[in-house]
């Protein structure tokens, strides 16, 4: 299942990502979009977990909940995303 995470805080890694969520079941990737001229996060990133009766806990309880200093949202993504070293 592939989840949409909006409204992260500059400080939340792809590691972070993986750490909260790999508490509902396992994480298969995440990652944090970063702009490539800045080097910054761009306040979003995508989560692939294995399971997605796993993945609709997470949505339900981490949503609206707080990461890293950001009200998190967090919601089921419509898109496959496919990243190169662009991302």
């Amino acid at each position: 299942m592939n989840i949409f995470v909006a409204k992260l805080s500059n400080s939340t890694t792809s590691e972070g990502l993986i750490e909260i969520f790999q508490q509902f079941g396992e994480v298969k990737e995440a990652k944090v979009i970063m702009d490539r001229e800045t080097g910054m996060s761009k306040g979003y990133g995508f989560v692939e977990m294995a399971n997605g009766s796993d993945g609709q806990n997470a949505i339900a309880e981490l949503n609206d909940s707080e990461l890293d200093g950001s009200v998190i949202v967090v919601k089921e993504s419509s898109y496959i995303i496919i990243c190169d070293s662009s991302c």
